[in-house]
């Protein structure tokens, strides 16, 4: 059996939690809770470069907001 996080031919979503961290989602796989879709449903790659165009700050929101309170 394949990984249907590695399909190359597959159909993702990028996903998105309340910590501003990204996740590319199979399409086909129930959205975990905590979860809504930014993108999507597209190519893997198009969903790939969505991620890498739009999570500049890897930190999750938390730290940010406790690192700017110092």
């Amino acid at each position: 059996m394949s990984n249907p996080f590695e399909n190359a031919d597959g159909t993702y979503l990028v996903l998105i939690n309340d910590e501003g961290q990204y996740s590319l989602w199979p399409e086909h796989i129930e959205v975990p809770a905590g979860w809504t879709i930014q993108h999507g449903p597209d190519n893997r790659q198009a969903c790939v470069d969505h991620i890498e165009e739009n999570w500049v700050d890897m930190r999750p929101r938390s730290l940010v907001e406790q690192m700017e309170q110092r």
